[in-house]
């Protein structure tokens, strides 16, 4: 009897049984068509005001964009904003790298969210000077708070911008006002006394120390100390509970030495743990205590007209940049007046008033 060669393989495809599609063509197609098209200013005003977060997120990408073309329509949506912004509380919080600011805020933020606050962090990741990149990790580095479903969190680069906030942090701030957030909070680089930036956009500076990291007070004192309305001593659990308290006593012998601050507010000094939740409640209550001295003593009000005479001066100095790069003639008279100063043909200073003459030249 013959003995017949059999297929080795023991899978077999019936004819006649159709494959189904994991992946719907169509819906790949409808994904695609509606991220090509733009929505509106108004639909995006109207989305921000109807508290639906992709119209912020994707309004707050316009603002951001150094694209030309989407300068009109950024303006317009701010302008759309304005009528609905100034009802937060903008707090800024800064400090050294490693003094433990994302950990603090996501503990900062949950405490707010559990009192029935919303709450919106714009946390800035430092930007490469070489390759110009951010890792934009803070959403990584506050697990809990990013899903609260009354917190946001926005990250966005420096960039070039000094004092550690991103060039339109501000626009950014009315966006999340009109969108219904009551508290902003603004985490900024840490990079030292060019934190001035972000002092002159918000109403309560917050400062953030660590003990045991040495006698900074000689280098910082005439800086951010004098701005901060709060030092919050951090990590204070543990073994660094007494250096912590030590610390303590320290920054407010440092305080007592500054003139009074024209809000009538006496900063103060307390510890927490951002890792245990200890002591955050303690540091709310010190921001509301400061906002019933300032919006009785009316300094509340007079410094937001400050900032927003702030913000109308650097607008006009950002807009003056960008238009003056944005020109092709000027482009053009830019790289020769490079290879000239390189090559020693011609002083900085004699380039740049020639390139400026050309400018205000040819925008008559």
């Amino acid at each position: 009897m013959s003995v017949q060669k059999t297929n080795s393989s023991t899978l077999k495809l019936k004819s006649g049984v159709s494959h189904q599609e994991t992946i719907s063509l169509n819906a790949i197609r409808q994904i695609k068509e509606s991220r090509k098209k733009q929505p509106s200013a108004s639909e995006l005003i109207e989305g921000i005001l109807s508290k639906n977060i992709t119209a912020l997120s994707r309004s707050i990408t316009l603002i951001e964009s150094t694209n030309n073309d989407h300068l009109a329509k950024a303006n317009e949506i701010i302008q759309g904003c304005l009528p609905h912004a100034n009802n937060s509380l903008r707090i800024g919080i800064t400090g050294v790298p490693g003094v433990g600011k994302s950990t603090f805020i996501e503990a900062f933020g949950k405490h707010l969210t559990s009192l029935g606050k919303k709450a919106a962090v714009l946390a800035v990741d430092p930007s490469s000077t070489i390759s110009h990149g951010s890792i934009l990790g803070d959403k990584t580095r506050m697990e809990e708070l990013v899903k609260d479903e009354n917190a946001f969190i926005r990250p966005s680069a420096s960039g070039e911008t000094l004092g550690g906030v991103a060039r339109k942090t501000r626009e950014t701030i009315t966006l999340c006002e009109a969108f219904g957030f009551d508290v902003i909070l603004i985490e900024t680089v840490g990079v030292g006394q060019s934190e001035t930036a972000v002092h002159s956009m918000v109403d309560f500076f917050l400062l953030l120390k660590i003990a045991g990291a040495g006698d900074e007070l000689q280098g910082i004192k005439r800086g951010i100390m004098e701005m901060a309305d709060a030092v919050i001593i951090n990590k204070a659990d543990g073994d660094n509970i007494k250096k912590a308290q030590a610390a303590k006593l320290e920054f407010n012998r440092a305080l007592h030495l500054f003139s009074p601050k024209k809000s009538g507010w006496i900063p103060t000094v307390s510890t927490c743990s951002a890792l245990t939740r200890e002591g955050i409640d303690t540091v709310w209550q010190t921001i509301l205590n400061y906002f019933e001295i300032v919006q009785s003593n009316h300094y509340f009000e007079e410094k937001r007209k400050e900032q927003n005479i702030s913000w109308m001066m650097e607008t006009i100095d950002e807009q003056l940049k960008n238009n003056f790069h944005n020109q092709p003639k000027i482009t053009e008279l830019l790289n020769s007046a490079k290879k000239a100063v390189d090559n020693n043909e011609i002083s900085p200073f004699a380039a740049a008033q020639i390139l400026l003459d050309n400018y205000f030249k040819n925008k008559k």
